[in-house]
């Protein structure tokens, strides 16, 4: 019950974390890779001592050939990313990574991607996120249009809703702020972070509206006359146990691959941190407290016109 009755402190809490999370993304934007946006992607690697990046971002902004992005992918290694490029511009800022020959670099992989095809995989990727969220409302009308009262099964839908929403907008704030200090980009494994943590995601709150759904079927059959804020107290200490282990398994997999796995993942790993304990946090002590006002507004709303009634009556 601890939850519940600390309620208010919890969801002033959440406010705060999306505000900060929207001055995020407002302030620092979330820049597209050349996958979204058309351009060049080339892989490079030093056999002696690499350049540092600020050095290196310098020689080829230098050539005038609009804005460049190098970022550190290893210990040898530098991702460069710029417009398309043709062979002589190729050619200039393969120099200009070489530093002029003093210290040669070699091409690992270039790839080019034009505008109308990185449009489009915007479109479908945003497509998916919209795709998504849809079949979860859908499952969850489904699942809960026989819940007792008082709330009914599609209001159980629109805090999931809501607490998808703020799940997502937490990790891509802090993947804002990453973008500025850091020099990375939205590419397709965000999108890829995305999709799996609105399946994280609700599957945990669901746990926890569906224990709340069982205790109020058992006392509705036992002629149980609890209150729904108990009920939702003891559904959350009924799980919670579980909720936690489950986001600590995910979390140390996820440590793991930012500390030992391959770079090109890290980022990917490090959304997926901050969306699993946003999410855990927002299943306990978000999702099911926000039933209570909206609990009390469906009973003001069902006892209002009775109260009407009454009232017409005794005049």
């Amino acid at each position: 019950m601890f939850i519940i009755r600390h309620r208010t402190f919890f969801l002033t809490l959440t406010g705060l974390i999306l505000v900060a999370a929207i001055a995020s993304i407002a302030i620092f934007r979330l820049p597209l890779s050349i996958d979204f946006t058309g351009g060049s992607l080339i892989d490079v690697s030093y056999a002696h001592a690499r350049p540092d990046v600020p050095t290196l971002n310098r020689a080829v902004n230098a050539l005038g050939l609009g804005e460049i992005s190098v970022t550190d992918s290893g210990t040898n290694d530098i991702t460069l990313r710029t417009r398309t490029l043709n062979n002589a511009e190729y050619t200039q800022v393969l120099n200009a990574l070489s530093l002029n020959g003093t210290n040669p670099a070699t091409v690992l992989s270039y790839d080019s991607i034009g505008p109308s095809l990185g449009s489009e995989l915007a479109s479908k990727s945003l497509d998916a996120l919209l795709a998504v969220v849809f079949c979860i409302v859908l499952y969850i009308a489904w699942a809960f249009r026989r819940v007792p009262k008082p709330v009914p099964g599609w209001g159980y839908g629109i805090v999931v809703v809501v607490m998808l929403a703020i799940d997502l907008i937490v990790p891509t704030g802090f993947y804002a702020a990453l973008c500025h200090y850091t020099g990375v980009q939205v590419d397709p494994l965000f999108v890829v972070a995305m999709l799996a943590l609105l399946g994280y995601c609700v599957n945990d709150v669901i746990v926890i509206f569906d224990r709340i759904r069982e205790n109020l079927i058992k006392n509705e059959r036992d002629a149980l006359h609890e209150d729904f804020p108990t009920v939702i107290g003891r559904s959350i200490d009924e799980t919670m146990t579980r909720s936690i282990n489950t986001a600590l398994t995910v979390v140390l997999a996820l440590l793991a691959l930012i500390f030992v796995g391959p770079v090109t993942t890290r980022d990917f790993a490090l959304v997926m941190l901050v969306g699993v304990v946003i999410g855990t946090f927002s299943s306990i002590c978000r999702s099911a407290p926000l039933l209570i006002p909206l609990a009390d507004y469906f009973t003001k709303e069902k006892a209002t016109p009775a109260a009407r009634a009454a009232k017409k009556g005794k005049k």
